[in-house]
């Protein structure tokens, strides 16, 4: 159900985790299968959670204990080790480079749109050109999707490139009826505990790719069963995944809500804010404005991280970027009804 009544600026802008309170009693149900069960991890909750994120993306999925696990298991997939290079853009977290960093790649960054904050199709053309990658994150910044992921995906498809879409703002996104991860090689989800929906820590690599899948699962479990494949402890257990089934369920709603409020409460008083093309819905993990408000959640990012690895480049739309753009607070006010 949907809330009728949408709150006043000042009631959206009170923080909140997006977690809906009528799921208390479903969660603690969950929970208590989970004890009577006696089994802890590896259970058939992950497996419910990995369908029902599955189901909504048209493609497996394997859960993580993070972001990272799934982004490490992409990459190391691909072949992505030392010698190799990684197109990122700047502006994003730096959990993005030190991904590829800490398998010994190089990191080439590119930079971004003003309009989407987000890598363009130009930069990627250049850097490819020039750095012939083994592989590269597409990030969607702030709860919608980059503006040219499909012509991105395409470019990478013909070159040969590995890409991967760091989706971790964009639970509930979709670009004409299509969802976030599904345009490259594999997605990778964050479940933190500021996302629109979280499960505290976690992580999900979406992929149509199924020799992915499977050494995603192989990779996040020390190798289990037979230890062909190199990773380590990458695991969500059964109470997190609990949390994400629940999340989940609701993630259409929480949506639809932060769009209605914006629609209807913010878009009057900020004119200057980030514009989405036709066919594109964005999550609104961040509202986006280029003109500065007393109050903001502060920036997505404010450092790019070309500068904070100390890059000697020249990336003049992300500086101009962090420094001129702005988040209205806006967060999830369930109804307090019954469910």
């Amino acid at each position: 159900m949907i809330p009728s009544a949408i709150p006043n600026a000042e009631e959206l802008g009170r923080f909140a985790i997006g977690f809906d309170e009528r799921d208390r009693r479903r969660l603690h149900a969950l929970w208590d299968e989970i004890l009577d069960s006696q089994r802890w991890a590896e259970g058939v909750l992950i497996e419910r959670f990995e369908n029902l994120w599955g189901q909504r993306h048209g493609t497996g999925a394997v859960a993580f204990g993070s972001w990272t696990g799934g982004a490490l298991a992409a990459l190391r997939f691909a072949g992505v080790g030392p010698g190799d290079v990684v197109i990122c853009p700047s502006n994003t977290f730096m959990a993005t480079p030190l991904a590829a960093v800490h398998l010994g790649a190089e990191v080439a960054f590119v930079d971004c749109g003003r309009d989407d904050l987000c890598a363009t199709l130009a930069e990627f053309e250049r850097a490819i050109a020039e750095h012939r990658p083994r592989a590269a994150f597409l990030v969607h910044i702030g709860g919608h999707l980059a503006f040219e992921t499909e012509a991105i995906a395409e470019l990478c498809r013909a070159e040969g490139v590995f890409l991967i879409e760091d989706c971790a703002h964009a639970h509930g996104a979709s670009l004409r009826g299509r969802q976030p991860g599904t345009f490259g090689d594999a997605g990778v989800y964050s479940f933190y505990a500021t996302k629109t929906i979280s499960t505290g820590e976690g992580g999900m690599l979406v992929s149509s790719r199924p020799d992915l899948l499977e050494y995603a699962r192989a990779f996040r479990n020390y190798g289990k069963p037979d230890h062909a494949v190199g990773g380590l402890n990458f695991r969500m257990s059964e109470f997190t995944a609990a949390l994400g089934i629940v999340q989940a369920e609701r993630l259409d709603e929480i949506v639809a809500f932060k769009n209605r409020a914006a629609r209807a409460v913010l878009d009057g008083l900020h004119p200057a804010r980030l514009q989405l093309p036709e066919g594109m819905v964005s999550g609104l993990y961040k509202y986006i404005v280029f003109d500065a408000i007393e109050r903001s959640t502060g920036r997505v990012y404010d450092e790019p991280c070309h500068r904070l690895m100390g890059h000697p480049i020249d990336l003049p739309v992300t500086d101009w970027v962090a420094e001129h753009h702005w988040c209205v607070p806006l967060y999830y006010r369930p109804p307090t009804l019954p469910a």
